[in-house]
């Protein structure tokens, strides 16, 4: 009884299979069906347990097999087995004929195996470099947005007293526009110093330009505020907390009495336009970016000698770099009629130039050279909480980089000089007013070289002159027509300095 529970070896039958269904049974039965096969508890491709296998080989069921000599090999094996009493002597038969088959494999491919094995190490320290690599770029890259992204300034005083003043703010007409104030700081504080006497760190918008984005984003006009423009300017807080007047004053007076939150409610209440976002930007980040893109071209038609902006240039083409570029767009007295407004139109020309540059030499798509110039602008860059991250800016930009050069406009509001002293400025209107309607509505803008906008109106003038006096039903006419699109003077950033 105890025969037919174990095998010779000694291993329990398993009392839940039957006797022909237990490992050792099913074992047997392939000892007397294929000679030579091993038990599943063995490791693959073992022949016997007195035979150690060779260093280096593989499995057998690895190896490739060929279908005419094993199968012959095969057939030797089983009849050797077929003889057997099942004492052990097929199982040593099935050994030597699967020994042939597996000589003849090992002589068939010694070399390819350990090829294999040779390769591998090299695929795995490849793996672990590519690796390394790209954990050393990502570092690098998070390293760089981080130093980008620390050096804006964010001015969270400005959007506080704003919404201390919700309630006297413009309501947003088109909500996918945007309207954004950009401001130049004349301050001579700290590294300003330089460029004129310090006053106590006391400063006041130099330069200041209302930036509309078409919902669209097919369009982008900039226009500039004179910083003589008389101006209802409303109640502002100071720094020491302590709140001004109201009072009708020249424009840039605002940003020294109240700051940013004081510029923007002035440009609100005179131009009923929502202000999204605003910047700051200080000489320094001026200049730095003209080098970033490797200077600006311009042509003089007169050479400029102004020691007050520090500027000494010949007449003819040439390539200003930052240092010159600033004095360029500050000089005002050595420049044509020395009128601020002059001074406006050549600083909107120059930016539509530097914008052009940056389009053109593919510096908003290259990341290696759009990086110093976006260095260059943070780092003099204040701007609201909505803006003050490099992510906020890039999307920014990137919104802008497919409005065409043509459709980047610059002009200046219309102004005249203000009745009361030539030297300040006034609206004119209703002029001022169709202009502030157009981009509160987010409604096209065209804008023409001076002198070809005074032909035009001469043009119209003479036209309106000629005309009948019984043709009143035209004008009926006309009105039916649809309105066309408010003409100013002005520049666009597709214009080259060095053909006017």
């Amino acid at each position: 009884m105890d025969a037919d529970v174990t095998d010779s070896a000694g291993t329990p039958a398993d009392p839940d299979l039957p006797a022909g269904d237990t490992p050792q049974g099913r074992s047997q039965g392939r000892s007397q069906e294929e000679p030579g096969a091993t038990d599943r508890g063995e490791e693959p491709g073992a022949t016997d347990p007195k035979e150690e296998p060779e260093p280096g080989a593989v499995p057998e069921n690895d190896a490739p097999q060929d279908s005419g000599d094993e199968g012959e090999a095969g057939g030797g094996a089983d009849s050797g087995g077929g003889g057997g009493d099942g004492d052990g002597d097929g199982d040593q038969h099935g050994s030597d004929g699967k020994s042939a088959a597996g000589a003849q494999t090992w002589a068939d491919h010694p070399k390819d195996g350990s090829a294999s094995r040779r390769k591998r190490p090299w695929l795995r320290w490849a793996a672990l470099g590519a690796s390394f690599l790209v954990m050393i770029s990502a570092g690098a890259g998070w390293w760089l947005y981080k130093k980008l992204d620390g050096n804006i300034t964010t001015d969270t005083s400005a959007a506080a007293e704003l919404k201390v003043y919700e309630k006297e703010r413009p309501t947003p007409v088109v909500m996918d526009a945007q309207n954004i104030l950009l401001i130049g700081s004349d301050s001579r504080s700290g590294d300003n110093r330089e460029y004129g006497r310090d006053d106590g760190g006391s400063q006041r918008s130099d330069t200041t330009i209302l930036l509309h984005l078409a919902a669209d984003r097919k369009s982008a006009t900039a226009v500039s505020l004179p910083r003589d423009l008389m101006v209802e300017i409303p109640k502002c807080r100071t720094g020491d907390d302590k709140e001004t007047r109201e009072q009708f004053a020249q424009f840039n007076s605002a940003f020294e009495l109240g700051g940013t939150a004081c510029t923007i409610r002035t440009v609100e209440r005179l131009t009923g336009i929502r202000i999204d976002h605003h910047m700051v930007v200080d000489f320094n980040g001026f200049k730095d970016m003209v080098d970033a893109v490797d200077g600006v071209e311009i042509c003089l038609k007169e050479p400029i000698d102004d020691k007050d902006a520090r500027l000494e240039l010949p007449a003819g083409r040439q390539t200003l770099n930052g240092e010159e570029a600033l004095g360029y767009v500050r000089a005002r007295k050595t420049l044509g009629d020395g009128s601020d407004t002059e001074r406006m139109e050549r600083q909107q020309k120059f930016l539509g130039a530097l914008v052009n540059k940056m389009q053109s030499n593919g510096v908003l798509l290259n990341p290696t050279r759009l990086y110093p110039v976006l260095d260059a602008a943070t780092k003099s860059l204040t701007t609201d909480p909505g803006l003050d991250s490099l992510r906020d800016l890039y999307d920014l930009v990137r919104s802008m980089r497919d409005v065409p050069t043509d459709q980047v406009q610059f002009l200046t509001v219309p102004r005249q000089p203000y009745r009361q002293n030539p030297n300040r400025d006034e609206l004119v209107e209703p002029d001022a007013s169709e202009l502030f309607k157009q981009l509160r509505e987010d409604k096209p803008v065209a804008v023409v070289p001076a002198d070809e906008l005074k032909e035009k109106g001469e043009e119209k003038e003479k036209a309106q002159d000629e005309k009948p006096d019984d043709a009143g039903s035209d004008s009926d006419s006309d009105s039916e027509s649809p309105t066309p699109t408010p003409t100013y003077s002005g520049s666009s950033a597709a214009d080259d300095l060095c053909e006017q």
